[in-house]
């Protein structure tokens, strides 16, 4: 997410206004309810992510450990368990 300077889009009042609460600080303006998008909705983060816990149920029913398939993909033996337990629906 890049900035826009603010003075290059909003008249001088909304400006002036925005200053009387908050005055040379950076701010975080949502979208609107209806221009949201689900999260991972730009990327192909989600497809990857299943990608990625196939396999590693592929690889607990083939024998590896927990522990192991921490190891092997960077994460805690907790989220690996979430995995297991979500794939294994």
């Amino acid at each position: 997410m890049g900035y826009i300077r603010a003075e290059e889009i909003l008249p001088i009042e909304v400006i002036e206004l925005i200053q009387q609460y908050v005055d040379g600080e950076n701010i975080y303006i949502p979208r609107k309810p209806a221009n949201r998008q689900a999260w991972g909705a730009g990327t192909q983060i989600k497809q990857e992510l299943l990608t990625r816990n196939r396999q590693i149920y592929r690889d607990y029913l083939s024998g590896y450990k927990t522990s192991e398939l921490a190891c092997k993909y960077f994460l805690s033996e907790k989220s690996i368990q979430r995995i297991l337990r979500k794939m294994n629906r």
